[in-house]
């Protein structure tokens, strides 16, 4: 069989046993990489060049520094605070995901899941609640915000890459309002949605204060973490170092756990969440084999004969066509491959391509937020949960997902066509 048309096919099947078999995913996603591989639809050396290693280095390495600053006592000593400072338990919640939001906006999103998740947990613990719709709208909300700033998400930094964009370029550019505007109306807008979701949680619940803090210096990391992300996009185009800031840092936790705690360093490691960083390099891989059999360009090809000359038309069918493909796709290939489509299409209309590139990075970095598979920072969320012994099913993440994406991409799309869409 052709390897283009077979790609295509271990692609969908995948996705399938995906939805069927959420709790073999990780063992679905590496079978289907053995096949790819040894079916020749992509080899050995296109599969590890289509890992993206700078997002397992951060991966990796921030789920070390996760691991201290949960042991150190400080989530949970930060869950009795947001909870005796809350009205109730849904602004609680609502006040975890807007902290995850702030600190997404210049943080990775994958990195902000890891810091932000093990305060959610407590919290959940604290109030005997069921922590899958809060690490769900968790995830989302830093999926959101982390399209605002050009360090907070891959798609982001890879547009400022081809755009030239620098970091305030994201607040204003050219003199109007730039994409963290219409990001932060879409923000406002999904906050009614997440109030939907939790409102039914009115009890107010006031907690003794019984958590104390074991030690600063995971905090300490953590926030030079922050530091040091936020400041790596001004040392290096394309923001590459940023895994190995992760890794060095979680190393350096490491060796302290060691001295100080007398911890075994085979037990920190092993404890770790290697299932789902093995997933993560197996979606790499996959969606790599669209990329390398030419599955990606051809859609970027039929979406601009689709267009044709009207502006309008061409803006939305840019936005939505990316909040759907990006929902199953990973955003960032598709995000690469289209660019030079949406500089075309701006091209042939005649216009300045902000309108096609703006709305091109709010579909393909919002439309991850739908599926469970969508965006890094949900194959990370879901692997958390799984790891504290919670299963969550297609539908369960689909449900919050869904209006969550459709509420903040509209507003963000309405935002960049009154502000852009005429010139």
């Amino acid at each position: 069989m052709n390897t283009k048309i077979l790609s295509l096919i271990i692609f969908i099947a995948t996705y399938i046993f995906f939805i069927i078999l959420p709790g073999k995913r990780t063992s679905v996603a590496l079978a289907s990489v053995a096949f790819l591989l040894s079916a020749g639809a992509i080899s050995f050396k296109e599969a590890f060049f289509a890992i993206n290693w700078n997002v397992m280095g951060i991966f990796v390495g921030t789920l070390i520094i996760a691991d201290l600053f949960m042991d150190s006592g400080m989530p949970a000593y930060i869950a009795e605070r947001i909870v005796n400072s809350s009205r109730n338990t849904a602004q609680a919640i609502l006040s975890i995901c807007i902290l995850t939001g702030f600190i997404s906006a210049v943080v990775e999103n994958v990195a902000t899941v890891l810091i932000i998740a093990p305060i959610a947990l407590s919290l959940a613990k604290k109030l005997n609640i069921n922590p899958v719709n809060m690490i769900i709208s968790i995830a989302i909300s830093s999926n959101l915000q982390g399209v605002a700033t050009l360090v907070g998400d891959p798609p982001s930094m890879l547009l400022a890459g081809f755009a030239k964009m620098n970091f305030w370029d994201f607040f204003i550019y050219h003199g109007k309002p730039g994409i963290f505007f219409a990001v932060e109306l879409g923000a406002i807008a999904s906050i009614f949605v997440l109030f939907y979701i939790f409102k039914k949680h009115k009890e107010k619940i006031s907690l003794v204060s019984v958590e104390k803090i074991k030690s600063l210096i995971p905090t300490v990391i953590l926030v030079l973490l922050v530091v040091s992300l936020a400041l790596s996009s001004f040392l290096s185009e394309g923001f590459s170092y940023a895994g190995a800031i992760c890794m060095v840092l979680g190393f350096l936790g490491l060796i302290w756990d060691k001295i100080f705690n007398k911890s075994l360093l085979t037990k920190r490691i092993i404890v770790l969440d290697w299932e789902t960083t093995l997933f993560l390099m197996g979606v790499f891989i996959i969606v790599g084999s669209l990329t390398v059999n030419g599955w990606i360009d051809a859609i970027a090809l039929n979406l601009s004969n689709l267009i044709g000359g009207n502006l309008f038309l061409g803006y939305t069918v840019i936005v939505f066509a990316s909040v759907f493909l990006s929902a199953f796709v990973d955003n960032v290939p598709f995000l690469a491959a289209m660019l030079p489509v949406a500089i075309s299409m701006s091209g042939s209309l005649g216009v300045p391509p902000q309108l096609f590139l703006f709305g091109l990075l709010i579909g393909a970095s919002l439309g991850g937020n739908i599926t469970p598979f969508g965006a890094s920072a949900n194959i990370v969320a879901c692997g958390l949960l799984k790891k504290e012994g919670y299963e969550i099913k297609f539908m369960d993440f689909v449900r919050i997902g869904l209006p969550f994406t459709l509420v903040a991409v509209g507003a963000a799309y309405l935002f960049l066509w009154k502000v852009w869409g005429r010139f």
